[in-house]
């Protein structure tokens, strides 16, 4: 028996009958790699039986008569429409079916691929397809016309949102992205027909951004190359020419290199009673160009542009064969990977190393069995099944989903659309390491990955609670990046709760995600406390009592969905608290008698104007939290000082929420922005790059702020930290400057601080 010999990639293979001349192999080869990027003559439209054919070669129960009639009722739709390029528009269902027959899909997903562009584009109705082909086929065309329709280029927030959806139709069935995916292929491919540069270049962003990554993480690694390429070549094709005018000119000079060295690995492995089917290909601009960018390379340093992959027919000839080769070539260190025994998340399995081979050349060989190329070729395609009921028990595809369930999971409990973006981003981009639980149980991370990271991959209740770690029975710092292999072990106590600095060194999304959640939980507790204590102050003062029907009475009146909105309103300053008294008794609001008393009570310091003091109390404002003009205020009276202003959610009012007879109910005067600037600090996070603080004093000064002093908190080679006090008019002066700053390309982040400003001294009426 044989080893299968899995279908090479035309334009990388090196196989038999290739032209010797060296400048026919360059043409060749330029040509095969400019192919999918040129102008094509019109198609010739594939006809019903060839379709019928090609699924029929993999399937050969499938339903004959279904794809027949939806290929005559797509032509029908479509009519007369044509494409850009001038061709009839059902060649583009029909090119999308053929690519889909190619990863061998079941018959309503081509059957999807055809009608897919019907409902949108044509007559026909969703209804329609219901009664002529049946409800999941409907909902399949359903699931894509919607993604169709979504516009992913307009502002962020829109394109947040829009991606949302497209996760929440991947989650209803997976073959919605698989023809979406298709769809953006022939898209791609046709691309330069469109006329306008400027949509040509934002639909490849798009797919750079979103359709690309999205291929690989579901392991369909060809589909995300070719996209890749393609978007590469219109994004930046003077780069890409250069990379294949070079290896062009690499490979006429060292003549038929890649298919002498695919020979001498073959040689090497029957000699050792290894059969086995060997090809090699150099790899594809996009890529190359990528790694010349990250290593900043340039090109003749980068060894090992050629990839060969080494198909066996059992697993265990799988580590023969790597045997073989480092027995007879040098490997090179760290450059080893065993996806075998520790498969990716998307169902990838091989092992790969990288050798000084033959002629001395660095080549990296992947080397894997027939089902792991299947996988690796098609991705979730190969898990697919005809049979009912079998894709449940295929434990490779059950890993393959993991990762879709975890984006769901962020996504029903997420705070913004903008929020789930960034986490799925950050969930599809980055590579992975591998590492293990004391108990031996392998949690698969993105590189750069930390302890945070490991605890909340293992359990949310796990990460909550962490409060150091071991990697490889050594304490090290919860920052601290973990390599392959590691073994980790997470130290926790019931008393611990997540810390907002965890979130600057957390690079998973569900590790960002659930510590937001908490604090957000948190934050909202905290809000419910002290507004219920506000509350209960302020009905205790007009000899009322508070309860659960009042507060549910006032909630109905201002439209809030719960009673328990109505503390956090409170809590948070949005809502006064003789505001909710007043609902719960609006013969408060008519009492003149009652705003006479609280008036006299000025002389007993219950309610002071900060403007203008009438009552003589001094007062001074709190340098713990710096309140602003606009700030919602309280007072606390301090023995010997008279009143301290401070914001409603200065830290320092939970520790006198025991002496709360000493809270003054206070608001600034009414024109107190107009007094003069006051001072406020924020945090700046800037990249470590020339020019960036001077970047942000321009963009202070531009809007009217004036610095007071800065401090470098923090440095390191990514990015620096400093504190900032900016003289402001108010609130709304201080959040004007504070979204100049976010939206400039240099800050990373920026926030307003509460502390002690070292350099100002405290004030004092």
């Amino acid at each position: 028996m044989t080893a299968p010999r899995p279908s090479p990639e035309p334009a990388a293979t090196a196989k038999s009958g290739t032209p010797s001349n060296p400048l026919a192999r360059s043409a060749e080869l330029l040509g095969r790699i400019l192919a999918p990027l040129t102008p094509r003559t019109r198609p010739k439209l594939m006809r019903q039986t060839e379709l019928v054919e090609r699924v029929k070669a993999y399937d050969p129960d499938a339903d004959e008569a279904l794809l027949n009639r939806a290929y005559v009722y797509a032509m029908t739709a479509h009519g007369k429409q044509f494409r850009a390029s001038g061709d009839p528009y059902f060649s583009h269902p029909l090119e999308v079916a053929a690519i889909l027959t190619d990863l061998k899909l079941d018959v309503p997903t081509i059957v999807t691929a055809l009608l897919h562009d019907t409902v949108e584009d044509t007559y026909v109705t969703i209804d329609d397809v219901t009664q002529n082909f049946g409800e999941e086929i409907a909902n399949l065309v359903d699931g894509v016309t919607k993604l169709s329709q979504l516009e992913l280029f307009s502002e962020r927030t829109k394109q947040a949102e829009n991606f949302r959806k497209l996760m929440l139709a991947m989650s209803n069935d997976i073959r919605v992205l698989l023809v979406k995916l298709a769809d953006r292929l022939h898209n791609m491919r046709t691309l330069h027909f469109i006329d306008d540069p400027e949509k040509r270049r934002r639909i490849a962003q798009e797919t750079l951004d979103i359709y690309a990554p999205l291929a690989g993480r579901i392991g369909m690694q060809n589909m995300r190359e070719e996209l890749e390429d393609l978007a590469f070549a219109e994004r930046d094709p003077e780069a890409r020419n250069s990379i294949v005018t070079r290896l062009a000119r690499l490979d006429a000079q060292s003549g038929d290199r890649i298919g002498r060295i695919a020979d001498q690995l073959k040689h090497k492995l029957a000699k050792a009673g290894i059969e086995a089917w060997v090809y090699g290909r150099a790899k594809r601009p996009y890529s190359i160009w990528r790694k010349l960018k990250d290593k900043q390379l340039n090109f003749e340093q980068l060894s090992d542009i050629f990839g060969f992959r080494v198909i066996v027919k059992t697993t265990d000839e799988c580590y023969r064969a790597l045997g073989v080769l480092h027995g007879n070539w040098r490997m090179v260190p760290e450059r080893f990977k065993d996806f075998i025994s520790n498969p990716k998340t998307n169902g990838y399995r091989s092992i790969h190393t990288t050798v000084i081979g033959p002629e001395q050349q660095r080549v990296e060989v992947q080397i894997r069995t027939q089902d792991m190329h299947d996988i690796a070729e098609r991705g979730v395609a190969a898990h697919w099944r005809y049979r009912e009921n079998v894709a449940d028990k295929d434990r490779t595809a059950e890993g393959a989903y993991q990762w879709l369930r975890e984006m769901v999971d962020l996504l029903e409990h997420g705070n913004s659309a903008e929020e789930f973006l960034e986490h799925s981003r950050l969930h599809m981009y980055q590579d992975q390491v591998f590492c293990f639980t004391p108990k031996g149980d392998l949690i698969s991370l993105p590189r750069g990955a930390t302890p945070i990271d490991f605890a909340y991959a293992v359990h949310t209740d796990v990460g909550n609670t962490t409060v150091g770690a071991k990697v490889n029975g050594v304490h090290v710092p919860l920052h601290t990046p973990l390599g392959n292999g590691d073994q980790v072990e997470i130290i926790r106590t019931k008393d611990q709760a997540p810390s907002p600095l965890w979130e600057q060194f957390a690079v998973t999304g569900r590790a960002r995600f659930e510590i937001r959640r908490f604090l957000r939980h948190a934050q909202r507790d905290e809000h419910i406390k002290f507004g219920r204590k506000i509350l209960e102050k302020a009905f205790a003062d007009e000899h009322r009592e508070l309860t659960p029907k009042a507060i549910e009475e006032v909630a109905k009146k201002l439209r809030l969905p719960k009673a328990e909105e109505v503390l956090v309103e409170v809590g948070r300053g949005q809502l006064r608290a003789n505001e909710v008294l007043e609902a719960v008794y609006p013969e408060l609001k008519r009492d003149p008698d009652r705003h006479a008393l609280r008036r006299a009570a000025g002389k007993h310091a219950k309610a002071i104007s900060i403007k203008g003091l009438t009552e003589g109390i001094s007062y001074r404002l709190g340098q713990c939290c710096h309140p602003l003009p606009g700030d919602r205020i309280v007072g606390l009276m301090a023995p010997g000082e008279g009143a301290v202003i401070h914001t409603i959610d200065c830290a320092e009012l939970e520790n006198a929420r025991a002496d709360m007879e000493d809270w003054l109910d206070v608001s600034w005067g009414a024109h107190a922005a107009e007094l003069g600037p006051s001072v406020a600090r924020v945090q700046v996070r800037v990249k470590n790059e020339p020019g960036s603080l001077a970047t942000v004093a321009t963009v202070i000064g531009n809007n009217g702020g004036n610095i007071s002093n800065l401090k470098v908190a923090s440095r390191n080679p990514l990015f620096f930290e400093f504190l900032v006090d900016i003289e402001v008019r108010d609130v709304a002066h201080l959040e004007n400057i504070i979204g100049a700053l976010r939206v400039n390309a240099s800050v990373e982040s920026v926030d307003r601080v509460r502390g002690p400003q070292e350099s100002e001294p405290a004030e004092a009426h």
